[in-house]
Formats: structure tokens, C-alpha cells, sequence
């Protein structure tokens, strides 16, 4: 039918079957016509219907479109011509075929369709589709042949079809024209963005990208520099997305829960065990982890929501699941087309008789079939790595999310720390297995075929073969998880404080990081080793099963380039097994978390039309379900505007009873009405890392009168004079540059600023000075303040702001014990008053305490003093404040400071001189931007590497690598040869000993090269301990010694990051990829070796394919170390505001501000996201050229083989062209691991920076102090001056005063004054700036620091402990015998705590001391100065936390325990210090008054405002 349809043949096999091969004209004017065609009309009405519902604005004409557009209306005019032509030449004969008129009419239809197509793409953004380019492609493919065809019959000088054939020609060049149009993209101004507008071609091949590229090279990138990100994978965007899945699934996996919870009570009946179902199927990983933990978590049972997470992911990001499922199917049926080709190809130089072109043909298909398998494969990749990303940013936002609404019960089973790793290493596993996902089928789909294949190929024999393969699987797998194993024993110990014990765990970790190295050694020998010896066995096999059996180049190259492909599906699955398990033990723990309950604030009754604006009703609450309540029946009502304290010993649930009405407990029973908002000031100020405007705005506007009002208000003005750069001075991290009372007035100055209703504030007076308390209790709280006329409740233990309050409420073990006014409980002469007596003997508060005096003098030997011990805390204070485990020096940091006298400095300054200072004064940024290195990692530090392994194994590892190639080349000459005896004998007369020799040396070269990897990996493996061993030390050597203000300017984050991130790269990664790296290297360099011992002239060929593939190296190389580094460093500030987050999440809940914070964590994750995002893009432009160059290498390598024909057999061809097919992917491979390395390396950079820090004195030096040094304890300053970074002012101004032996010398002064920089100085935490400090006679600076601290005793300010037990923080050195213990114990008032503690010493301190109450940390920091007895004592502050009882306590024991010992004690309370020999008293780091009490009291001096202020008059009054 068609025949008549074109009026010639339409299909003759005898066409192809000559040299000169054609196809016949009319099947080329037929199919080849219609098939683009048929491809356009199928799918533009779908395409039309896409535009039409996602139509955006219409943008504005473009060139490129105009110039498109022209091109197509020429193609329709041509169409016109060509069918008048047709309709002329009809008129007189009918020869013309049917054929001449329906091509121009199609014609006609199609250009004005595409008209229409190109025209409605304006409401697009992308301007191209990827449909038109696809059409225009299959336009110029099959207009091809036509096009030769055309050329052939003209050359022959047939012109009988002229005119036709020149309007085809013209067709032909506007078809060709346009598609190189479609080529480029057009800008669009709505979006900075050019993936977005980026054409189809551009986008296959990442082309768009190249401009980022080129920039990276010229320069470093900044985050400036990278694009934004399309709304669609805005973590807003994902996660909305994400919640809708969650909660669905969510209900259904609870109500599962409840189903298995029901089913097991009826099953159990009542002696359910608790925690004996503990989830079974945890991995081996997990289990060690266990081990090592032993956290003593309350047996909790396995009763959470379980197998909702992976089915919310997938509902939520299916549609890319799709398309990467259909781009891996397509890529991994294409795979297998190769080694059909190689097959034809071979039989082609075989058989001299074979026409050239089909050779041709074969080598253009080996390259368009390897083009599209690289555009497939970079495209799969692209949505993979997408979706990875794409999914570990909801995960981190859900993380976020959840942790501002956990409940404190389901908080209490994470630290920070799991927290933390739930959002950074959590999210990353899913993140790793999303990229693995699709793997698990295509695997299977992989083997299946290549199995297949074989077995086509070499019958039942392949099975020996392919038996091997599989065995080697279980090893490999049981090695893997056996090195999981290891790893996971990274320990958990980079907080125990000292060095000795870091060393031993190195030590540990060290021994298993080798053994892990080892096992991997043997993976790596295995994997190597697995081709060979399955390529030997199954050949071996083959030939033995049967003597007709003959190994030919056809069969034997065919199945090495099947086996190669066996190779990676075999390799990957254990991987992705093992991927897959550690994946699931990550969703376990993240449903677990995500799944956990939310705050339940339902006793909590917001009201707004309500008479009280507190009410508590018989409300019981708790910290932990299992305990019993911390808050018992409390009945309070407070009225509008009053101002409530609240009073009671240590641990008498006052903390616990803000909480409770905060939403922060868990409800017992009643509940709480609040009618407005709240304001809190916890206990321990929560500061964040910025500047002190910010901390005290808390996202608020600026407004500036208010602003002022509040500084001066809570008494910040002096400091700001200051503090570095006035309000805009930068806060580190958790405040750590600030002292703690400022901490505390810049926490109640943000609480003051927002305008609440309620006001919580949690002692805030307990860390000031006591001027400036009554200065903050005048301004701010009491009743003329700034807050008068709002709702105040006030914890205290400053009992003289008691008169001024409206209501005091007595707290005693969790109840009300008294309430009433002041006056009113003092008449009752109940609990309050007895308190109020004991500490005014001790305060001496003259007016007001002396009411009845004498009448209860009597009972006062007999008062039951409430309550000595502090009741049963760690039930209490279970709040996670992760306090930072700070040194002992951290105690108060307060920065320079030039004090005005102390009336001035309260006077407000005048409100212009806060014009803000807009250049950066000295010293403002206190933190320093983490250091990104730009630019090529330098050639020192790898050598610095290189050094650190040893340079004699090194020479081994490399020579080992070298006879591994060459016996690698070696079996593959030897594999031609044998192949080329199929030529001289067949099968009969096979002679066995040859056959023998044959698969002798074959898998002796095999052999050969398994034992040399293994020789060379084992070499490289203790290499490369050995360095990660001299890396550490030096590291940890060196911080260990750093100097105190390196802590200041350096987040902990940073330091930990050092240690554990850092050097887990040195421990395992770098090592690995650094032998890739020399593997992947020799593998190229013996590939090319081999192509070109068969055909030199490939050296023309290598040379300008290897110039291009350095360029495309240096470029990518440039811009992805960058990126990677934007990356590391856009990260961590992810995970420290989450950490900051999670320690203030109680000030965040009480300001209702979780929306600032979501919004802040959202911005932050899609910074990161934008440059991983950018990063795998980097990688997939850089995979597209290389395979390009890869795929190029092959292509020519089949042209040579075809135009060298007569001088090749096939075995030669056979031998080049399978080695050339695994060229491209160890190209690829080789890049990845060159830019690997260089990423790697940057951490044995960035430990070399912190090698090369500063260190601070020696800690012994050749001067030792004499033995038994300071005998008396004199201490003599002499014009001693201090400051605390070398470009800020001093501190301490020269300093003169002598402290004779066994004095005791109380030191005063305004918050800032010095006070806290004497004990830096006494320590030299700090350098003396001028002058000296002698004790005994022995200049301090002259000695060891060991030897001068050993010395000196210290109780600071913010108590230290560490996570371990009791004993290791009394005395970490165990120089001490229990008992020793136990009477310090005893002396510190904790004897009775730590007896009724279940473990007794052994009783784990969590991290930073956090489940006891700081009264307790107070304590035990004494306790451990009574164990540790020296000549001098310094306490610091050190009653600040705790009630006057407490601190009475301890003031006793003191001057009981230390009275043989030179005391200097730094003092708030006045009191503390009226009995010491002397008080010096200190100004802006000047000593302004020195001398006994009495004399300051006589002076009019400073001393004296202060002790009036403090109600003071004689020393008596304030003594016993």
C-alpha cells in the first residue's frame, strides 16, 4: 500500500546489503517523516492543557523568541512553495505520488502548531520545553538520511527532482538552526535563578550552571554568590507539605500503639514487667551503643508510634520518587546494550568480509547509547541527591519544630547533645539512604539481566562464576557489620576533663580504628579480587566442562564487560543493606522523638475576662509522672497588680512552682488560671549569642525612649559604658563574656521591655551587687518602678526588700506553708517570723527586724532550724539548662570596665550619647567568624599528612600500588592471547598443556594483583593510624594548654567540632578516599597504557582529551571545595541555634515568641540548603563533561578500530574497547575522589590551626616552687595591672596591697569593678600586664602554672561539676580515701543528701550538674575545697545561689575549716565579709579603700554608702 502511497519501494533488504548502503527514499519520506510528527500532535494538546493551568504573567518579547519564531514561519512559507510546486506540476500528468501532497499539507498544520507552542510558552517561566526540543531533535535524526540520500542521487547527477531536493536542503538548515536556538536559555527578569528559565538541552547537561562555575574559578564563592532556592524546596514549602502526610499517618500509628497496648494488657493482666519489651530487633550498632551508654533510663517500653515516618516521606515526595525510578530504568537497560555492541564489534574485526560502515555504525551507536545512559544516569542522580537534601532539611525542620512543643517528660530522655544528633546525624542517614533508595530494585533488575546475558553467553559455566560473587557477599556483609561494630565505639568521651583519660580512650578508639582499617583492608582485597577470580573460575569452568568448548575474543571480552557490570550491583547491595539498617535505626529514634508527646497545657487557663490575674486551684503538678508531685494542692490567688515574693529554703519548690504555672510541668491534678500575658526571668539567665540589643529587643521593635528607660532602669548603663562597643557588643555563646550578674540584668531588662501582664521573675537579685539590687528593686520592681501596676511575682532571698511587697508567700516542700503581708506574718510569729529572725541575727537589719526581740530570745537555742538539708532535688531541678562546663576561671568575665564613682555611674547618661557607633570598636566581636580558608588547600598541609604516616610506608604503600597495575595490565595481554588460540587450534585438538598454562598464568596475574592491594592496604591502614594518633596528640596537647581568652573568642562547638568531626574525618575518610584516589589513578593511567600499546596513534588523541579534562578539573575543583566549605560553615549555626534553642526553650515558651525561632531555624536551613544544593549540582556538571570525555574516549577508540581493521584481530579489539567502556566511570570516579581529598584534607587543615595556637605558660617550668610552698600564705601585690585581650584597656590598674598569713581579706565593689579579674590574676588564667604578684617570696610568674594552681584553693562562682560520679568530681585524681570524702561531705552539709542517694558517691552527675539544684553544685564545690586543704583559699561569689540559711552554713564551716588559711572572699552580701581582717574595696581596677571594717565604717568613704545601703551601721550588727 505504501508503494503505491510513494510510488517506489518502500522496504528492500538487498538496499542495505552492498558497500554503499542506503535506505530506499520512501520509507525515509514515510516513517521517518511521521515519526517526529506523530511524537508532536500525540502530545501537544497535553502540553497545551499544562501552560494553560500553570500560567503565570505574561512576560515580555525576547530576541530569541523573535528569532525563533521567524524561523518557523520560514519553514511554514517553504511549505506553502513546496505544495504549490506540487499542485503546478499536478496539472498535466497524474504521475505526482499521494506522498508529494500530505508532507507540506502535515508540514503546513505542524509550523503553525508550533507557532501557537512557542508563542504560549511567554506564560512560562521556562521559556523552552523540553517537548519542543525533543522534537527538533528527532526532526534533524531522521531528516538525515533523507539528506544523504538526496546528496547521493544528486552526485550521481540524477537532478530530475531538483527543485524538491533545495527546499529540503533549506528545510534541513532552518531545522537545524532552530534547535541550536533551543539551545540557549532566556533570562527572565522575575528570578535570579537560571535553572528556572534554563532550556531543555541546558538543564539535561547542567549547562546554565556554568556561570557559577567560572566565577568559583576566578574567585572564592560567597553565599552571596550562590542562587536562591526554588519555593518549591523552600523547607516551608516541604515541611507544610510534610505535616499534612504526618498527621494522617500519625493518627493511624497511634491508634496501632493503643491496639498493641490493649491487646498486651489483656494478654499480660497485670504483671506486665516493665521494660522487658524492649524492641528486639535493634541493630548490632545500636546494641554496642547501649552498652556503652548504660544510661539509667527508667525501663522505658518500646510504646511509640512505630512505621509512620518512612510512609509520610514517601506520600510527600512521591513524584520524584517517579521520575528517577523511570530516568534508572531506562539507564540500566541501556547498560546492557554495551556489551552486545562490544560483542558486534568484535565479530566485525573478526570477519575481514563485514562492509566498513556497519563498523562505523556500531562505534556512533557505542556513543549515542553511552550519551544518553550519562544524561539518564546525571539526571537520576540530580533528583536523588534532591530529594536526600530535600528530605533531611524536613527532618531537621520538623526536629525544630517539635522541640519548641515537647513535653518536658519526653525531654528529659534526650541531653542536648541527642538532641542535636537527632537533626545533624539523624537526618543525614535518611538523607544517605534516599540517594540509595531506587538501588534496591535496580540491583535485582541488574543481576537478573547480566546473569542472563551470560548464561547466553557461556551456558551452565557462568554459574561457577556467578557462585563466587554471591559467597563473597555474606563475607563482605559480616565484615561490614563487624566494622560497624567498631566504629560505633567512638567513644562517647571527649568531656571527661584530663587529658590522662582522653589518651587511654584514644588509645582504645585508635586500637579498634585499626582493626576496622584492617577489615576494611580485607573488603577492599575481596572486592578487588572477586572479578579476577570469578573471571578465572568461569573461564576455567567453561573450558574444562567440555573439550569442544573454546574460549574466543567474542565471548571471553563480551562476558569480562558483563561481569564488570555484575561487579557494582554485587558490590553495592551489602552497602545498601547496611545503609538501609542504619537508616531504620535513625527513623526509630526519630518517630520516637517525633512522635513523643506534646506539652499538655490544658491546665493552664488563659482567661481574659477574670477577676484575678493568677489563680492556682488545689493545683498538683510534677516533674515526672513516676515521682511524686513537686507542687502539692496549692491554693493562691493573686490579684492585678500586686507584687508577690515568694520565700523558702533551698529546694523548697519555688523554681518548680513558676514552672508549674509557665506550662512547664506536668499536671497531677487542679489547675491554673492566667488572665493576660506573661514575662519570664529564670533563675540561670538564658542569653543568646549577639549583640546585648538584641538579647534585650527579643524581636521586638526598637523603641528608643522606652529602650533608655529600661537600660538605666535595670542598671545597665555603666556597663555599657564599658562593654566593647556599647549595647551593639557581641554576646558569646550562653553569655560567656559576660559576669553573672549582668547576665541577670540583661535577662530582666528583655523581661522589662516586652510589655506584659504577668512578670516571673525567678531571683533575679541573687548574682548582684547588693546596691545594685536595691537600685533594680526601686526602678524596676518594687513599688514605684518601671513595672508598677503590672502583676509581679518575685522569688528572693533578700530578705530586706520583704516591707515593700504587697503579699509574701512561704514555700516549704512543695506547699503553702504561710501568706499574708509582711507585717501581718510577722505578728502571726509563725515559720515566716522565725526565718526572718535567724537571718536578721545574722544580717543585723536594724529598724525593721527588731520587732519583739527579747520576748523570743529564749526559744532561740531551741529553733528547729527549717529545713538544713535541702529536700530530695534531683526530682526537682531535672531541667536541661546544659550549662557550659566551664573551667573554674569563667566564673565572672565581666570585659574591661572604667567605672565612674558608684553614685555617678547610676545617674542615666545623657540618651545621645547612644548614637550608635557604626564602625567596629576594639574588641566588640568577641567571636570571632569561624576561619573559612579560600583558595587551594596548601601543599604544607599535605605534606604535614604525608609526614604524620611515615614516608617509608608510604614508598612501600605506592610500590605495591604500581605492581598491582602491572600485573592488571600483565592478565589482560595474557587474556588477548588466549583468546587468539581459539584462531590456531578449535576445540578438538586443543592441547591440554597449553590449556593449562593458559589458566595457570591467568590466575596466577590474578592473584598477584589481590595480594598487593591487600599488601598495600594493609601498609596505608597503619599509615594512616599513626597519623591520626600524632594528630590528636598535638591537637589535644595544644588546646589543653591554650590560654583562657582563646575559650572566650573560640564557641565550645567550634573546639568539640575540632575533636569530633575533624579528626573522625583524619580517622576514617580521608584515609579511604586517599587510596581510592592512587587506585582510581593507577586504573587510568593502565587503561590508556593498554589502548595505546594497540593503536600508538591514540596518543594524538589522549593528549587533547586529557588538556580538556585538567580545565574541566580545575574549574569544579575550585568551586565545589568552596561550596563544600559554605556548607560546613552555613551548618553549624543551624545546630547551635537549635542547642540555644533548646536550653531556652522555657523563656521562649513564656514570650510565646516559637514563631521568631521557626522562622529563624527555616531561614537558616535553606542558606545550607542552598549551597548543598549548589554543591550537587557542581558534582552532576562535572559527571555530564567527564562522561562526555569518558564517552568521547570510547568512541574513538571503536573509530581506530575500525580504520586500523587490517592490522587488528579480534581479540586486540576486544581487549581495548572492554577496557575503554570501564574508563568513563573511573574518570568520574577519580574526579569525585581528587575533590574528596581536597575536601578531606581541609580537616587535617583545620587542626592544624588549632595545632598553631598560642599556648599559654608552661605548667611546669625548671624554677620549682620550694616543697611545701606557700607555708604561710603572705600574698603581696605590687603594681600589679591586667587586661584581658591585648586590644582592650586594662582592667586591674596597679594594683599594691599586702596580705599577711592566715588573714582573711573580704573584697567589694560594683559588678565590674575587678573583683572577679584578682582570681584570673591569682591563677594567671591571665597574664600580668605590668608589676608582680608574690607568694612567700616567690614571684608567681617565675613558677609552673600546675605548680601555682595545685596550691590554691578556689570556690567559684558558678559551680563546676562534670559529668561522672559524685567522687570523680570531689576528687578526680583519686588522691583521697572514702572516708577523707565522707567528712568533707559531712562538713559542707551534704552528708545526708548524698547518703540517701541510691549510689552514694558512685551517683551519676549529668552533664554540668544538672540534677542537683545550684545550691546543692554550691555545696559540693565546697566540699571539694575542704578535700583539696591549701594555705590559700579564694571564694568567689560563691553564696550568690543559695538562701541565707544555706549560706550561713557555710560561712561557719568556713571560718571553722579554713581558719589557718590566708582567705580572700569576693562578696555580694556585705554581711559575708563584716568579720574578715580587712575589706579592700575596688573601683574601675583601682583599690580605693583598704583597711579593717571599723575604719571603713568610720571613713565616709565608699565602703560606708555601701554598708548604709545594705543597713549596715557597726560591725557588730552584721556579725553573729
Amino acid at each position: 500500500m505504501l508503494e503505491k502511497f510513494c510510488n517506489s519501494t518502500f522496504w528492500n533488504s538487498s538496499f542495505l546489503d552492498s558497500p554503499e548502503a542506503d535506505l530506499p527514499l520512501c520509507f525515509e519520506q514515510t516513517v521517518l517523516v511521521w515519526i517526529p510528527l506523530g511524537f508532536l500532535w500525540l502530545l501537544a494538546p497535553w502540553q497545551l492543557l499544562h501552560v494553560y493551568r500553570t500560567k503565570i504573567n505574561r512576560s515580555s518579547i525576547t530576541k530569541l523568541y523573535l528569532a525563533k519564531q521567524v524561523l518557523v514561519g520560514l519553514l511554514l512559507i517553504l511549505a506553502a512553495i513546496e505544495l504549490a510546486l506540487v499542485l503546478t506540476e499536478d496539472s498535466g500528468q497524474a504521475t505526482v505520488p499521494a506522498i508529494r501532497y500530505t508532507n507540506p499539507s502535515l508540514y503546513l498544520g505542524t509550523w503553525l502548531l508550533v507557532l501557537l507552542f512557542q508563542h504560549s510558552r511567554l506564560w512560562c517561566v521556562q521559556k523552552d520545553s523540553w517537548f519542543l526540543s525533543l522534537f527538533w531533535i528527532l526532526s534533524v535524526l531522521c531528516g538525515v538520511f533523507q539528506f544523504q540520500t538526496l546528496i547521493r542521487t544528486l552526485l550521481k547527477g540524477n537532478n530530475s527532482n531538483l527543485a524538491y531536493s533545495c527546499l529540503f536542503f533549506i528545510c534541513y538548515a532552518l531545522n537545524v538552526l532552530i534547535l541550536i536556538l533551543s539551545a540557549f536559555s532566556e533570562k527572565d527578569d522575575s528570578s535570579n535563578n537560571p535553572s528556572f528559565t534554563a532550556s531543555f538541552l541546558s538543564s539535561i547537561t547542567f549547562s546554565w550552571y556554568d556561570s557559577i562555575v567560572l566565577k568559583g574559578y576566578k574567585q572564592p564563592l560567597t553565599l552571596e554568590d550562590v542562587w536562591d532556592l526554588d519555593e518549591k524546596i523552600k523547607t516551608k514549602t516541604l515541611v507544610s507539605k510534610f505535616e499534612k502526610c504526618m498527621a494522617r499517618e500519625l493518627q493511624k500509628a497511634r491508634k496501632a500503639v493503643q491496639r498493641r497496648q490493649r491487646g498486651r494488657a489483656q494478654g499480660n493482666s497485670g504483671d506486665r514487667l516493665h521494660g522487658l519489651n524492649k524492641n528486639q530487633s535493634q541493630s548490632q550498632d545500636i546494641l554496642v551503643l547501649e552498652d556503652v551508654k548504660k544510661k539509667e533510663k527508667s525501663g522505658t517500653t518500646e510504646n511509640f508510634p512505630k512505621a509512620w515516618l518512612v510512609k509520610t516521606l514517601f506520600k510527600t515526595f512521591y513524584i520524584i520518587l517517579l521520575k528517577s525510578f523511570l530516568l534508572k530504568l531506562m539507564h540500566d537497560l541501556l547498560m546492557f546494550l554495551n556489551p552486545q555492541l562490544l560483542k558486534l564489534l568484535i565479530s566485525f574485526a573478526n570477519n575481514r568480509d563485514a562492509y566498513v560502515w556497519a563498523g562505523y555504525l556500531y562505534s556512533v551507536l557505542f556513543f549515542v547509547v553511552a550519551l544518553i545512559q550519562s544524561l539518564c544516569l546525571q539526571n537520576y542522580f540530580q533528583l536523588c541527591f534532591m530529594l536526600g537534601t530535600s528530605v533531611r532539611a524536613t527532618i531537621m525542620a520538623s526536629v525544630y519544630k517539635k522541640a519548641l512543643t515537647l513535653s518536658n517528660q519526653s525531654r528529659k530522655q534526650y541531653t542536648i547533645g541527642e538532641t542535636v544528633n537527632l537533626m545533624s546525624v539523624d537526618a543525614q542517614k535518611l538523607m544517605d539512604v534516599t540517594s540509595f533508595i531506587h538501588l534496591l530494585w535496580s540491583n535485582i533488575l541488574q543481576i537478573t539481566l547480566s546473569i542472563s546475558f551470560l548464561w547466553a553467553e557461556l551456558g551452565p559455566s557462568v554459574l561457577a562464576g556467578v557462585g563466587v560473587m554471591v559467597l563473597l557477599i555474606p563475607v563482605n556483609g559480616i565484615l561490614a557489620t563487624k566494622s560497624r561494630a567498631v566504629q560505633i565505639l567512638k567513644y562517647f568521651a571527649w568531656e571527661p576533663s584530663f587529658k590522662k583519660q582522653v589518651c587511654e580512650l584514644r588509645k582504645k578508639e585508635l586500637k579498634n580504628l585499626l582493626t576496622f582499617s584492617q577489615m576494611q583492608t580485607i573488603m577492599t582485597f575481596l572486592l578487588h579480587l572477586s572479578p579476577v577470580l570469578v573471571s578465572v573460575i568461569t573461564f576455567s569452568v567453561y573450558i574444562l566442562v567440555n573439550s569442544n568448548n573454546v574460549l574466543d575474543a567474542e565471548k571471553a571480552f563480551t562476558s569480562i564487560a558483563l561481569f564488570n557490570i555484575l561487579r557494582f550491583p554485587l558490590g553495592m547491595f551489602p552497602m545498601v543493606i547496611i545503609s538501609m539498617l542504619q537508616a531504620s535505626v535513625s527513623t526509630e529514634r526519630l518517630e520516637k522523638y517525633l512522635g513523643g508527646d506534646d506539652l499538655d497545657t490544658s491546665a493552664i487557663r488563659h482567661e481574659y475576662n477574670f477577676d484575678k490575674a493568677v489563680q492556682f486551684s488545689e493545683a498538683s503538678f510534677t516533674w515526672d509522672r513516676d515521682l511524686e508531685a513537686t507542687i502539692r494542692d496549692v491554693n493562691l490567688d493573686i490579684m492585678p497588680g500586686q507584687l508577690v515574693a515568694v520565700v523558702g529554703t533551698v529546694g523548697s519548690g519555688k523554681s518548680s512552682l513558676m514552672s508549674a504555672m509557665l506550662g512547664e510541668m506536668e499536671n497531677v491534678h487542679g489547675h491554673i488560671t492566667i488572665k493576660g500575658t506573661i514575662a519570664y526571668v529564670p533563675q540561670q539567665s538564658w542569653i543568646q549569642n549577639g549583640t546585648l540589643k538584641d538579647n534585650i529587643l527579643f524581636g521586638s521593635e526598637l523603641d528608643e525612649k522606652k529602650y533608655q528607660q529600661v537600660l538605666e532602669a535595670c542598671a545597665l548603663l555603666p556597663d555599657l559604658e564599658v562593654l566593647p562597643g556599647g549595647d551593639l557588643a557581641e554576646i558569646g555563646e550562653k553569655g560567656i563574656n559576660l559576669s553573672g550578674g549582668q547576665k541577670q540584668r540583661i535577662s530582666l531588662a528583655r523581661a522589662t521591655y516586652q510589655n506584659s501582664d504577668i512578670y516571673v521573675l525567678d531571683d533575679p537579685l541573687s548574682a548582684v551587687d547588693a546596691h545594685v539590687g536595691k537600685h533594680i528593686f526601686n526602678k524596676v520592681l518594687g513599688p514605684n518602678g518601671l513595672l508598677k501596676g503590672k502583676t509581679r511575682l518575685l522569688i528572693t532571698h533578700s530578705i530586706h526588700f520583704l516591707p515593700q511587697v504587697d503579699e509574701i508567700v512561704v514555700l516549704g516542700n512543695g506547699t503553702i506553708l504561710e501568706k499574708g503581708s509582711y507585717s501581718a506574718l510577722l505578728a502571726k510569729k509563725g515559720l515566716f517570723a522565725k526565718i526572718l529572725k535567724t537571718s536578721t541575727k545574722q544580717m543585723g537589719l536594724e529598724g525593721e527586724a527588731t520587732v519583739n526581740e527579747d520576748s523570743e530570745e529564749d526559744d532561740c537555742g531551741l529553733m528547729p532550724s527549717v529545713e538544713e538539708i535541702p529536700e530530695e532535688v534531683a526530682s526537682l531541678t531535672m531541667r536541661r539548662e546544659n550549662s557550659l562546663h566551664r573551667t573554674l576561671s569563667h566564673s565572672s568575665r565581666s570585659s574591661s570596665r572604667h567605672r565612674k564613682s558608684l553614685k555617678n555611674s547610676l545617674k542615666t547618661r545623657n540618651v545621645n550619647t547612644l548614637k550608635e557607633e557604626e564602625e567596629l570598636v576594639k574588641g566588640q566581636k568577641l567571636i570571632k567568624k569561624e576561619f573559612i580558608q579560600t583558595g587551594k588547600v596548601n601543599l604544607s598541609v599535605y605534606l604535614k599528612y604525608l609526614r604524620a604516616m611515615g614516608l617509608c610506608l608510604i614508598f612501600f604503600i605506592i610500590i605495591a600500588y604500581v605492581i598491582n597495575a602491572v600485573a592488571y595490565i600483565g592478565s589482560n595481554l595474557w587474556l588477548s592471547a588466549w583468546t587468539n588460540d581459539s584462531k590456531t587450534y578449535n576445540g578438538t585438538n586443543y592441547p591440554a598443556s597449553q590449556r593449562d598454562l593458559r589458566v595457570g598464568v591467568y590466575g596466577a596475574l590474578g592473584l598477584v594483583q589481590g595480594v598487593f592491594v591487600l599488601l598495600g592496604n594493609l601498609c596505608s591502614a597503619h599509615a594512616s593510624t599513626h597519623a591520626s594518633n600524632i594528630l590528636h596528640k598535638q591537637l589535644l596537647t595544644n588546646i589543653l594548654r591554650a590560654p583562657m581568652s582563646f575559650f572566650d573568642t573560640t564557641p565550645t562547638g567550634r573546639i568539640v567540632n575540632r575533636f569530633a568531626g575533624d579528626i573522625s574525618t583524619v580517622d576514617d575518610t580521608l584515609p579511604l578516599s586517599l587510596r581510592s584516589w592512587i587506585l582510581c589513578f593507577l586504573a587510568i593511567i593502565s587503561t590508556l597504557v593498554m589502548i595505546c600499546m594497540a593503536t600508538p596513534i591514540f596518543i594524538t588523541i589522549i593528549i587533547p582529551l586529557g588538556i580538556i579534562y585538567t580545565f574541566v578539573q580545575m574549574l569544579y575543583v575550585a568551586t565545589s571545595r568552596q561550596l563544600k566549605r559554605l556548607d560546613s560553615v552555613t551548618r553549624s549555626p543551624i545546630y547551635s541555634h537549635f542547642s540555644e534553642t533548646v536550653s531556652g526553650l522555657s523563656v521562649i515558651r513564656a514570650f510565646e515568641h516559637q514563631q521568631r525561632f521557626l522562622k529563624h531555624n527555616e531561614v537558616g536551613i535553606d542558606t545550607n540548603q542552598k549551597c548543598v544544593f549548589s554543591w550537587i549540582v557542581s558534582n552532576r556538571w562535572l559527571a555530564v563533561r567527564l562522561e562526555l570525555i569518558g564517552n568521547l574516549t570510547v568512541f574513538f577508540a571503536s573509530m581506530m578500530m575500525v580504520i586500523y581493521r587490517d592490522t587488528l584481530s579480534g581479540d586486540t579489539v576486544g581487549f581495548v574497547l572492554s577496557n575503554a567502556l570501564n574508563i568513563t566511570q573511573t574518570l568520574n570516579w577519580l574526579v569525585r575522589m581528587t575533590s574528596e581529598v581536597e575536601t578531606n584534607i581541609v580537616a587535617v587543615e583545620r587542626i592544624n590551626e588549632y595545632i598553631k595556637v598560642e599556648n599559654e605558660a608552661p605548667w611546669v617550668t625548671d624554677k620549682r616552687p620550694p616543697p611545701g610552698w606557700p607555708s604561710k600564705g603572705e600574698i603581696q601585690f605590687n603594681n600589679y595591672q591586667l587586661r584581658y585581650r591585648p586590644e582592650l584597656d586594662l582592667i586591674l590598674k596597679g594594683i599594691t596591697c599586702d596580705i599577711k598569713s592566715m588573714e582573711k581579706v573580704g573584697v567589694v565593689g560594683r559588678t565590674g569593678a575587678g573583683k572577679s579579674s584578682l582570681t584570673n590574676a591569682l591563677f594567671r588564667i591571665l597574664e600580668a600586664a605590668g608589676g608582680q604578684i608574690i607568694i612567700d617570696g616567690v614571684d608567681i610568674a617565675s613558677i609552673g602554672l600546675h605548680d601555682l594552681r595545685e596550691k590554691l584553693t578556689i570556690i567559684p562562682q558558678d559551680p563546676i561539676l562534670f559529668s561522672g560520679s559524685l567522687r570523680m568530681n570531689l576528687d578526680p585524681f583519686n588522691n583521697h580515701s572514702d572516708e577523707e570524702i565522707w567528712k568533707a561531705l559531712e562538713l559542707a552539709h551534704l552528708k545526708s543528701f548524698v547518703a540517701g542517694l541510691q549510689l552514694g558517691l558512685s551517683h551519676k552527675v549529668t552533664e554540668a550538674g544538672d540534677n542537683l539544684s545550684i545550691g546543692q553544685r554550691q555545696l559540693l564545690c565546697l566540699a571539694r575545697a575542704l578535700l583539696q586543704k591549701s594555705k590559700i583559699l579564694i571564694m568567689d561569689e560563691a553564696t550568690a545561689a543559695v538562701d541565707i540559711e544555706t549560706d550561713h552554713l557555710i560561712q561557719t564551716t568556713i571560718q571553722k575549716e579554713f581558719s589557718h588559711c590566708t582567705t580572700i572572699t569576693i562578696a555580694h552580701r556585705l554581711h559575708t565579709i563584716m568579720d574578715s581582717d580587712k575589706i579592700m574595696v575596688l573601683d574601675n581596677g583601682k583599690i580605693v579603700e583598704y583597711g579593717t571594717p571599723n575604719e571603713l565604717l568610720k571613713n565616709s568613704g565608699p565602703f560606708c554608702l555601701m554598708a548604709k545601703e545594705a543597713g549596715i551601721e557597726n560591725v557588730n550588727s552584721a556579725s553573729l
